[in-house]
């Protein structure tokens, strides 16, 4: 579904070309019909005739699912029943108004990530709006201004609550002619991972104790779009177009596919200037990637999208595995013919000059009874003072990373631009929400709080970091 509207994408139109292909008549230069069935994502019911309205009910519901075949079902958190939640679709300059149900035991939100709206629709409990209580509804209302791939996810004991199931995908097309000539076969992949027992049970979300907080909790079954290596059709030498995101509380996704590289032509703050080519493509819990791939193998034969162990501190490779992530089955059709990417997207680094100097330290400290609390500055969240902004002012923040894991940084509201280490924007251009702090090293980040005035929230996306205190505000005014 194309839904097109009109209104103003937030910075200057980018330019988007592809080498086109020669389709055969009796052969289009296509992925096999039905190619990503097993990988369809639900959609919502929309209640409103305008084309420009997508107007839904949303409910946060218990559910008992089937997600691994070497387990009994499993009681998990969902929206609308399922996991991942229903795929939103709209175009830049659309309204969505979701009226969200709390079925759960419990106080839960929907943070909106990657969006720039209202502060009063962002989802954070006692900054954006009151926690929704068991049995109690809210309305978000607010128009998409980018286009891009984001998520949804609840920010009240996040880690627990999406480690049970709760997130789900919102995507946002152009009403410009940048994406025209881009691939038909487009799929979103949402990759997430669940801590399951052998008797199908969550693992309790607190296991480990302090040493699975510092580490992160990672589940032990990897999905995609809510599937355990599910199946994708591919026909050798057609180029796909997967739209990326990475839901997990903690696991980076490092990917490799056999003889393949990734072309990635988009982040979290939708198309780069230009076009990278990876062999490797590596997502932080929160980030997104617009990638192009190209499967090159023999008609017939079989390939497994795996994950990859990705070095984000101690623990996190030694004695593990690469892991199977996704089947993909050729199809005895003769090769087609790869798009070649030509993206040019006008980007224009932020000015810096007269930018505000901000420094935050990732910290890690003990409370009273010895246990572990995380937090900025040496501060927990629950102690630590907003930072002061005013609109219409560029801020520059050195991240300095003091712990021995790395830490996805994330910025609500507002997109920014990671600069190197001498102040100048790393190429290509890109608009980013979500940043990795490596190991005892340290990131800068352009900032321009241009509009939205509000409390803000920052924090790492390794959500038991978050929870354990490595959050804080910005406090925006006029």
């Amino acid at each position: 579904m194309l839904r097109t509207a009109g209104g103003g994408a937030m910075l200057a139109a980018g330019l988007v070309g592809l080498t086109a292909c020669v389709d055969s008549p009796e052969l289009p230069n296509r992925a096999p019909p039905g190619w990503a069935d097993e990988l369809a994502l639900r959609r919502p019911l929309d209640r409103n005739p305008d084309p420009h309205i997508l107007e839904i009910d949303l409910r946060a519901t218990p559910a008992t699912l089937a997600l691994w075949d070497l387990t009994p079902a499993t009681p998990v958190y969902t929206f609308d029943g399922g996991i991942p939640g229903p795929l939103l679709e709209l175009a830049v300059g659309d309204r969505l108004i979701v009226h969200f149900t709390n079925d759960l035991p419990e106080p839960t939100t929907i943070h909106w990530h990657g969006l720039r709206i209202p502060a009063d629709m962002d989802g954070v409990p006692d900054h954006s709006q009151p926690a929704v209580l068991p049995g109690e509804r809210f309305d978000y209302d607010f128009v998409v201004p980018d286009a891009g791939l984001f998520w949804y996810h609840p920010h009240v004991n996040s880690s627990a609550q999406v480690a049970s199931g709760l997130y789900g995908p919102m995507l946002v097309r152009p009403v410009d002619a940048s994406e025209d000539l881009a691939p038909d076969d487009e799929v979103v992949l949402v990759l997430s991972d669940i801590a399951i027992d052998d008797d199908g049970a969550l693992v309790d979300p607190q296991s480990g104790g302090d040493l699975g907080t510092l580490f992160g909790r990672e589940g032990n079954v990897v999905l995609v779009n809510g599937r355990w290596l599910p199946t994708m059709s591919v026909r050798s030498g057609v180029t796909l177009r997967w739209r990326v995101v990475n839901a997990a509380r903690t696991r980076y996704f490092q990917l490799a596919l056999p003889g393949t590289k990734f072309t990635r032509i988009g982040n979290d703050g939708g198309l780069l200037a230009s076009p990278v080519e990876e062999d490797l493509l590596l997502l932080t819990p929160g980030q997104r990637a617009d990638v192009l791939v190209t499967p090159d193998a023999a008609a017939g034969s079989l390939q497994f999208l795996t994950w990859v162990p990705y070095d984000r501190g101690f623990g996190s490779t030694e004695f593990r595995q690469e892991e199977l992530v996704m089947r993909l089955d050729f199809s005895t059709d003769a090769p087609g013919q790869p798009s070649t990417p030509s993206f040019a997207r006008a980007l224009s680094p932020i000015s810096i000059t007269d930018a505000t100097a901000v420094s935050l330290r990732l910290t890690q400290m003990k409370d009273p009874d010895g246990h572990v609390v995380l937090g900025v500055n040496n501060v927990p969240f629950s102690e630590l003072a907003p930072l002061p902004a005013q609109i219409g002012e560029t801020q520059v923040w050195t991240i300095e990373n003091e712990m021995d894991w790395a830490h996805p940084f994330h910025l609500h509201g507002f997109f920014f631009q990671v600069l190197n280490d001498d102040g100048t924007p790393e190429q290509p251009l890109a608009w980013h929400d979500t940043v990795d702090i490596p190991v005892h090293g340290s990131r800068k980040i352009a900032v321009r709080f241009d509009e939205r005035p509000g409390m803000w929230m920052f924090h790492c996306h390794i959500l038991d970091h978050a929870d354990a205190g490595m959050m804080g505000m910005i406090d925006l005014v006029p």
